[in-house]
């Protein structure tokens, strides 16, 4: 817990809020019907369950009010089950009387969402007309924000946003790109200076979905997303649970998430045999999932290094794909899916010898480096070798890759060297 003293703050009392954001209620989720298996309605449900455990939260904790910074819906209703179901649970906030205040983000900016609900009376949405003030004297609380009036908003709208009221703890609401983040799209771009600015104590921002405590004071945060939507949104995801006491400001991060995913390494240098790979992915999965089983774990698992095991999948494919599957089912106090397994695996074996020899071995290791070194060459050899099959594939069939990319068609190039030394018995 984190805890921060207000200096500019009267001290009316106690009180409590949640800050969560970017909730993308019904988000859609692509692709997950070429994976055998995949618990799709779970993973199509996880958003709507970390609302569930947001509105349990804040009835737990007896919260007086809770902040979402934006993009509560990923886009345009298709009907009205996802604005039903958001407003059911705004309804069960207001039956105990928790008011909830929200902006609009690029996501869910005005006149993108085209349905619409009444919302309940519990429930205030800030304006996207320009940025506005609501006063709660009874807590000594002051909450600024403005929606997004459209989903691109390049310009900065801190500057617009009201002064701090004097003695109150005040908040900004603010869906913002700040300076640039990795994976999102700039918009109402701002800084930590801009914010200072305003003499607020709380910044409540959202887009980002990783989240970063960015300034202590005023404490400027990002909570991420209320759920990791796929293996690029890793690790806890949740709120952020504020309480305010007497001038001082206690924070915790409270994880929300149903369905965790996780991208994770798994080194099999040396290992020989699949026992032994065996045990290092048991131990790995084990120490992933390790304290958090009450939840659905989603694992994008990446075996690297080099060892004898190369030859064995070059061999039998998927070899090692189902090895990670089986210790997937070993771990006990924890239910794991796994999403994807990524191999970059090489050959113990000495290649540059090899090359250096006269027989066919050595001249097709030396065509392979050729090609490999010359992306023109490689990309004239593939398509002249694979003629129309890549077109003719269909998507799910291609996988991930971009086969008109270099560097996915250099691994595949490697990959098809390994499996031939395999066959041809050079890698023993």
């Amino acid at each position: 817990m984190d805890t921060v003293v207000l200096s500019a703050v009267d001290t009316p009392g106690t009180f409590r809020f949640l800050h969560a954001a970017d909730l993308h209620i019904d988000s859609p989720l692509r692709g997950l019907s070429r994976y055998a298996g995949a618990p799709v309605e779970r993973l199509r449900n996880a958003t709507r369950r970390a609302l569930e455990n947001l509105v349990d939260l804040a009835l737990a904790e007896k919260v007086h009010f809770v902040l979402l910074a934006g993009d509560l819906y990923d886009r345009d209703w298709p009907d009205f089950h996802t604005g039903l179901f958001f407003r059911a649970q705004m309804v069960r906030l207001g039956r105990a009387h928790i008011a909830v205040y929200f902006v609009q983000g690029n996501h869910d900016a005005q006149g993108t969402i085209t349905r619409e609900l009444v919302l309940p009376d519990n429930v205030k949405k800030f304006s996207s007309r320009s940025a506005e003030t609501v006063h709660l004297p009874a807590l000594g609380v002051a909450i600024h924000g403005q929606s997004f009036p459209q989903r691109e908003v390049p310009e900065d709208l801190v500057p617009h946003y009201p002064d701090a009221l004097s003695g109150q703890f005040n908040i900004g609401l603010l869906h913002t790109s700040l300076t640039g983040a990795n994976g999102h799209d700039t918009y109402a771009p701002t800084d930590i200076p801009t914010l200072k600015t305003k003499g607020y104590d709380y910044w409540a921002l959202g887009h980002v979905h990783t989240r970063a405590v960015l300034c202590e004071s005023p404490r400027v945060v990002f909570p991420g997303n209320l759920q990791g939507r796929h293996a690029n949104e890793t690790g806890a995801k949740g709120c952020e649970l504020v309480t305010v006491t007497n001038g001082q400001m206690d924070t915790c991060f409270v994880s929300l998430d149903v369905v965790r995913w996780h991208q994770l390494s798994a080194p099999l240098d040396g290992v020989d045999n699949l026992a032994q790979a065996s045990q290092a992915i048991t131990a790995a999965l084990e120490q992933a999932t390790l304290g958090a089983g009450d939840r659905l774990h989603a694992l994008r698992i990446h075996l690297t290094g080099r060892t004898a095991l190369h030859t064995t999948e070059a061999e039998q494919p998927g070899t090692l794909e189902a090895a990670v599957h089986a210790a997937a089912q070993d771990v006990a106090g924890a239910e794991l899916w796994i999403e994807q397994v990524q191999l970059q695996l090489s050959s113990p074996v000495n290649r540059a010898a090899l090359a250096q020899g006269e027989d066919a071995v050595a001249e097709l290791l030396r065509l392979v480096d050729e090609l490999a070194a010359d992306p023109v060459a490689l990309a004239a050899w593939a398509a002249k070798a694979c003629g129309d099959v890549l077109h003719k594939l269909p998507a799910e069939a291609k996988g991930d890759g971009n086969w008109a990319d270099p560097d996915s068609l250099k691994a595949l190039l490697m990959d098809a060297e390994s499996t031939l030394l395999a066959r041809l018995g050079s890698a023993a």
